[in-house]
């Protein structure tokens, strides 16, 4: 049992680190507009989402060897599976909490990018002893005037719902097709292989009716027939409804890891 609560703890804390800057990558688009730097913001925050996609690498098999111990033990990891999904609310809640600093440091990295012209030249100059104090006192924490005045009823109501539907899928995805084998122990491997399609699922439904909408109120705002407000009440509301669906991925768990067993049968 010791074993399989250092497994958990390490699952956390990749959950976390990924759903955070996850969280993340929402207020990227409010750099952008602000700045003009599309291509300069998306190529930096690429190597911050490196990060992110290292530790889902490394987290597929953690939850793999999870439910391989615990079928081996004849053991329900239920409580595990629940912590795992409670990183993620977890971690989005850190990345709603770092937003501010995230886009002060974000913007003077993307200025600096801009005249270094090179992604190692910019760590170098981050990793600097000076820049790592002004890196640290640039904490900045999030006020209610950050969301005052802000026009919520701009943003379609439809897209919010969805999108948090969408997010509680995506959260227990893998989960809930690995914990499905506690079902169907014969045919655990086919079982674990559906976590792909779930997610892949989910990635299609945010494709097709959450990222073009997003992109259109963006890019309006961009080209100054939309303001600014806009966009950063749309940020806000998707973070907000991204928080909300970790939350339903509780209530999913289950229903999805048996309605997957159930074609295992």
């Amino acid at each position: 049992m010791a074993f399989m609560a250092s497994l958990s703890w390490k699952l956390v804390v990749l959950t976390v680190i990924i759903h955070f800057i996850d969280t993340l990558s929402y207020s990227v688009r409010l750099n952008s507009v602000r700045s003009g730097n599309f291509a300069l913001s998306t190529s930096l925050f690429n190597l911050i989402v490196l990060l992110s996609r290292t530790a889902n690498m490394l987290q597929g098999p953690l939850i793999g060897l999870m439910i391989d111990q615990s079928i081996q033990m004849n053991y329900d990891p239920i409580q595990e599976v629940r912590k795992v999904i409670l990183a993620t609310t977890l971690g989005t809640l850190l990345g709603i909490l770092f937003i501010p600093t995230f886009l002060k440091l974000f913007g003077k990295a993307v200025a600096k990018l801009e005249e270094t012209g090179s992604i190692p030249g910019l760590v170098i100059h981050a990793l600097s002893r000076g820049n790592m104090g002004r890196i640290a006192r640039s904490a900045t924490k999030p006020t209610r005037g950050m969301v005052e005045g802000l026009r919520f009823k701009n943003i379609p109501k439809r897209l919010l719902l969805l999108n948090a539907l969408i997010t509680g899928i995506y959260s227990i995805g893998v989960l809930a097709a690995y914990y499905s084998a506690i079902y169907v122990p014969e045919n655990r491997l086919a079982a674990s292989a559906s976590s792909g399609m779930i997610n892949g699922v989910a990635s299609i439904l945010l494709t097709l009716f959450i990222d073009p909408k997003a992109a259109i109120i963006t890019d309006e705002a961009y080209r100054g027939s939309r303001e600014f407000g806009d966009v950063k009440a749309l940020v806000i509301m998707l973070i907000g409804t991204k928080f909300l669906g970790t939350l339903l991925g509780q209530l999913f768990l289950l229903p999805g890891a048996r309605f997957i067993a159930y074609f295992y049968r």
